[in-house]
């Protein structure tokens, strides 16, 4: 199978990747996260005036018209940046459920404002009695009149307090776990009835908790189907985990290639510690996990649009994989620099803890291993 890139993806690459270099080196990134935004309006610019922000959309939109390995492709090198900029929660989420579930009036008054960089989307999806399981939603959405009142708390809202608009699980029929009942919204975050509580997360990002106070909403505020729309948040949230499987795999190449560069240079003994056989085995060892990484990332990516069967498979055998991965680079990244790899001042501890947050984000490695089995047992049955 050929896994070459076109010229045109090559071209994407080296865009992306010179705007991280001239705009996210570590030291400005750092002094970034401490400001009380915790982001840039300018770098969201940036972003859009490349057309990185239109990457996955249709052109009729005013986005490029690509597709998931352009989205692969950007989320690779802007974690390479550690790029705090919510690009995840609104072009690959928000705009997963505006092109899946949206309506033709949804996509034109909100997809060209993001492309534009004047929109900014936040998935509210997470509660916390919920776990990791997409069907678990307390927060109710009645219907009143010809709209619906919602009412309710969701928790770590990544890009919560820069969003303008949260795309809403709510129930509306059933049980509190049921698959069927679930149903998605649009909600702007000026509406009545919202409030948020905003605070920093531990990989330098920024989230809410946001309460929803009988909201009112209309019926255009539906996106897909009323009762039925787990099957739209499990897509979507697939393709996420795509996402962020291309941004882990960014950082751990950042690990991979600082902590070698460190061992050249950093001597014990009168010779560099790279010298060392043991050490040099678990470099080799980190190189190993982030092939493995890069491979699987690949795979998902191009499963995307097979099956839904396929998808979700694909989908936890990488967040299995990158989790695992994840996990064995930072830990041996920051064994190799010593007590320095600990510190605020060198950035592998900030990838460390960016790709802890991702082994956390759509279910960790036990709840997709147990997704995996379980899908595996159903194709058996079948």
């Amino acid at each position: 199978m050929d896994f070459s890139f076109t010229e045109e993806q090559t071209l994407l690459r080296n865009s992306v990747n010179k705007f991280v270099a001239g705009q996210y080196d570590f030291d400005k990134r750092r002094a970034l996260i401490k400001t009380e935004a915790g982001w840039s309006k300018a770098n969201w610019q940036a972003i859009a005036e490349l057309g990185l922000l239109g990457a996955p959309f249709a052109e009729e939109h005013g986005g490029l018209g690509g597709g998931p390995v352009e989205t692969m492709i950007i989320m690779e090198e802007l974690g390479r940046g550690l790029v705090v900029e919510p690009y995840l929660p609104t072009v690959v989420l928000g705009g997963g459920f505006l092109r899946h579930g949206g309506t033709a009036a949804h996509k034109l008054e909100h997809i060209p404002a993001i492309v534009e960089g004047q929109r900014v989307i936040a998935f509210a999806y997470a509660e916390p009695q919920g776990r990791y399981n997409l069907a678990d939603v307390a927060v109710s959405a009645k219907k009143s009149g010809s709209g619906f009142t919602i009412s309710g708390h969701k928790a770590v809202v990544i890009a919560g307090p820069q969003a303008d608009h949260f795309v809403v699980t709510a129930r509306t029929a059933g049980g509190q776990r049921d698959a069927k009942g679930i149903s998605v919204f649009l909600v702007p975050k000026s509406a009545k009835g919202v409030a948020t509580r905003d605070y920093p997360t531990v990989d330098g990002l920024r989230a809410s908790d946001v309460t929803f106070e009988n909201v009112a909403v209309g019926a255009e505020s539906l996106l897909g189907e009323a009762d039925h729309g787990l099957p739209l948040v499990e897509r979507v949230v697939d393709e996420a985990i795509a996402a962020i499987s291309a941004e882990a795999v960014g950082a751990m190449k950042v690990l991979n290639d600082t902590t070698v560069e460190y061992c050249k240079t950093r001597k014990q003994f009168g010779v560099p510690i790279g010298k060392f056989q043991v050490l040099q085995h678990r470099m080799v060892d980190m190189f190993m996990n982030y092939e493995q990484s890069v491979s699987i990332t690949y795979m998902v990516t191009l499963k995307l649009d097979e099956s839904d069967h396929e998808r979700k498979k694909a989908a936890s055998a990488a967040k299995v994989q990158i989790g695992k991965a994840g996990r064995f680079i930072g830990q041996q990244a920051v064994q190799l620099h010593g007590g320095m790899g600990m510190t605020d001042e060198l950035n592998v501890g900030h990838y460390f803890k960016r790709l802890t947050m991702i082994d956390t984000m759509f279910g960790n490695v036990d709840h997709h291993l147990k997704r995996y089995a379980a899908l595996s047992d159903d194709a058996k049955a079948a």
